[in-house]
């Protein structure tokens, strides 16, 4: 069964005074407004609408989390780069979800949403500098797959890798489509193992 199965909601958190407690592992979701993450969350939990779908770029100002069966939770972090989010709020999300990546105990992993059609831009860069100290592991889902041909997206997704290697070996990337649900058993097995080692007092920098 997996291990995303039975997800449910657990709480929002506005900023860092309102996360829960550290405890059990953690893994965070995130990406640029409109790249798929609210879908790709959906598509992992076989749920349509656990994590809220806005057809608004930049709606999500919130840290929505949600807790697997185990008890391990599933950290939802606000979209980035919407021009349209007034300027003190982008500084605000900038300053939260970077303490937040650099120092939440219980986070064991990231999972960075790209489209597939636009990856590795200057604000994704700019989170893997966040996330790298840390020395934990990054999965990019290169998602809206569907929306190229073969060819191109294996084009992109050796691009990808190629660019993910200067930030460590434990940064993967793989190909993902919440519309043709492909790549979902690809991407559990790439995050699994995150929650079965659990967070890490001590880790190097990949």
């Amino acid at each position: 069964m997996s291990m995303f199965l039975n997800a449910a909601y657990a709480l929002s958190a506005h900023g860092l005074p309102d996360l829960p407690p550290p405890g059990p592992p953690e893994v965070a979701f995130a990406g640029r407004s409109n790249a798929g993450k609210s879908s790709a969350i959906n598509t992992l939990v076989r749920h349509k609408r656990l994590a809220f779908v806005s057809k608004t770029p930049g709606r999500t100002q919130m840290i929505n989390f949600f807790r697997l069966r185990a008890g391990a939770l599933l950290a939802d972090l606000p979209g980035y780069g919407y021009a349209k989010v007034p300027a003190n709020v982008r500084a605000h999300w900038g300053q939260v979800l970077s303490t937040y990546l650099q120092t939440r105990e219980s986070l064991v992993g990231l999972v960075l949403i790209m489209d597939a059609r636009h990856p590795m831009g200057e604000l994704d860069r700019q989170m893997l500098d966040w996330f790298q100290p840390t020395g934990r592991p990054v999965h990019v889902l290169l998602t809206k797959s569907d929306k190229l041909a073969r060819r191109a997206a294996m084009q992109t997704l050796g691009d990808t890798r190629r660019a993910l290697a200067q930030w460590g070996t434990n940064h993967t990337a793989q190909l993902f489509s919440s519309l043709k649900a492909t790549g979902v058993e690809e991407a559990e097995q790439a995050i699994a193992p995150w929650f079965e080692s659990g967070p890490a007092e001590e880790r190097s920098p990949g």
